[in-house]
């Protein structure tokens, strides 16, 4: 910790250099916090927390190898007053509740970087916790609905890169029926149309993301 309790120091994590660059000079012209470590992935967060011990970190949800949330998580099992503030571009609700109950303590969509940040930063600091008003109604709009089992979202993401009952059926050693099953279970909790109606879905609330090859370029 600096001479003067008050000083906020913070670990700042994205494999976004650019928006690393533009969070840095946030935090420069501010008297009363500093970056006093970066880094690009979740491994080298867990690194750098060890080796500084930030007041506050800034984690993206996204990153590759070890994500945000489970480098959370990891942070938090041997420093469980580390104080999180996830950074994401999305606000789906599954990766809100994963990073919540992993121990973020505040969560900013990026787009609101430049005008909230600061705020957030001093009031995570100070004990306290923030949601988005957005992503609090997303919470909200879901809070009701079954969730998807292990099983259930294993099959989705199976959908998801194209495969079809019998595929499905091969790779994880069940019957074309138990598939059927699950794709129908999975259509009712989502209240999807098909199949392809669930995909999106998943993918906009954050229950699943595509593999690499067929990921889409993150933005912001």
């Amino acid at each position: 910790m600096g001479s003067d309790c008050r000083f906020i120091r913070i670990l700042s994590v994205d494999d976004h250099p650019l928006l690393r660059e533009g969070i840095a000079a946030l935090v420069k012209a501010e008297p009363d916090m500093s970056i006093v470590a970066e880094a690009e992935d979740g491994a080298e967060a867990i690194e750098k927390f060890r080796l500084h011990r930030p007041d506050v970190t800034l984690m993206d949800v996204e990153l590759p190898g070890l994500n945000g949330i489970e480098a959370i998580k990891q942070i938090r099992s041997e420093f469980p007053e580390a104080r999180v503030i996830m950074l994401t571009t999305y606000a789906g609700d599954a990766k809100v509740l994963a990073a919540l109950k992993g121990g973020a303590r505040a969560y900013i969509l990026k787009r609101h970087v430049h005008k909230e940040l600061l705020e957030v930063i001093r009031a995570v600091h100070g004990g306290q916790k923030r949601i988005p008003q957005e992503i609090a109604a997303e919470l909200a709009n879901h809070a009701a609905d079954d969730e998807l089992t292990a099983r259930e979202i294993e099959v989705l993401r199976l959908v998801a890169i194209g495969n079809g009952n019998k595929q499905i059926a091969d790779q994880l050693s069940i019957g074309e029926a138990t598939v059927r099953t699950h794709v129908g279970n999975i259509l009712s909790k989502l209240a999807a149309n098909d199949r392809t109606h669930a995909v999106t879905i998943a993918l906009i609330r954050g229950i699943i993301e595509l593999p690499a090859p067929y990921a889409p370029p993150k933005s912001g």
